[in-house]
């Protein structure tokens, strides 16, 4: 059983969200995909959970997040939903679920909610999507936006660096914000934009912006736990911050327990039954 306690008041539904953009307060969202962390996070004030399509690149080693599934989106948000049953829950709709139609985008995104439990899904995209918004939050499906750099648009755009540096691409940034937030969504994640272009959009928007890699001029920040426990050393972007280093202590304790097994110094009697 868990010693740790968990302070927090009340669960954050929805209408947090626009709550804490009036209020000004950050909305801290971080992104996790199993049962032991899901179950930490449940023990923080963290206010959100995203259970992203990343997960391609963190558990599955995947170099993008373009093959991931949605049967695979749906194994891990049920799984994080289990862990964490307090929490406001968000799945990513994975590449391709939602770019076929407006129909094959109802049909996943309600299979995906049905059977995970969580409270509402993310997709990548602008103004080419708006179709698919609307319809998904007149199903009463709850949709939270995400512009700038879009993983799963990674050939489309050429890698993963900074958008919306250029006036014009800067200009369709804040169009497709506007034009998602008059679509629907309820709040919207802005990744590696330059932090002036994420306040712009983050003071012209009603509904809050949950940045990465976007400055400080959001309303809300995510990042993945694997990132900021330090579990991968070879990951380092520079909007990362790292407040633990994990692999180290993991490093150290397998080898330790790795160099008992082999001096035959554990089990000791104290870890034998008689």
């Amino acid at each position: 059983m868990s010693t740790m306690t968990n302070t927090r008041s009340k669960a954050f539904t929805i209408n947090d969200f626009k709550t804490r953009k009036h209020s000004k307060t950050p909305i801290s969202m971080i992104t996790c995909y199993d049962y032991a962390f899901a179950r930490i996070v449940d023990e923080t004030d963290i206010d959100v959970i995203l259970v992203g399509d990343s997960l391609g690149n963190v558990v599955a080693g995947y170099e993008t997040t373009i093959p991931v599934t949605v049967d695979q989106m749906i194994y891990h948000a049920e799984i994080v939903r289990r862990g964490a049953p307090s929490k406001f829950v968000v799945i990513d709709m994975p590449f391709m679920s939602y770019h076929v139609s407006v129909e094959d985008s109802l049909r996943n995104a309600g299979d995906m909610m049905k059977k995970t439990g969580v409270n509402a899904v993310k997709l990548e995209g602008g103004r080419e999507f708006k179709s698919v918004v609307e319809a998904l939050t007149a199903a009463s499906i709850p949709v939270m936006g995400h512009l700038g750099l879009t993983p799963q648009s990674v050939h489309k755009l050429g890698g993963y660096s900074v958008q919306g540096r250029e006036e014009e691409k800067r200009k369709r940034l804040i169009e497709d914000a506007l034009i998602l937030q008059d679509a629907g969504i309820f709040s919207l994640v802005l990744e590696k934009v330059p932090a002036s272009l994420a306040q712009e959009i983050s003071e012209k928007l009603a509904i809050p912006t949950i940045g990465i890699g976007a400055g400080n001029g959001c309303d809300g920040q995510v990042l993945v736990i694997n990132d900021l426990l330090g579990l991968d050393q070879g990951f380092h972007p520079k909007f990362v911050k790292k407040y633990a280093d994990l692999f180290t202590v993991a490093k150290e304790a397998i080898s330790t327990y790795d160099r008992e097994v082999k001096e035959r110094s554990f089990p000791s009697k104290e870890h034998s039954y008689e």
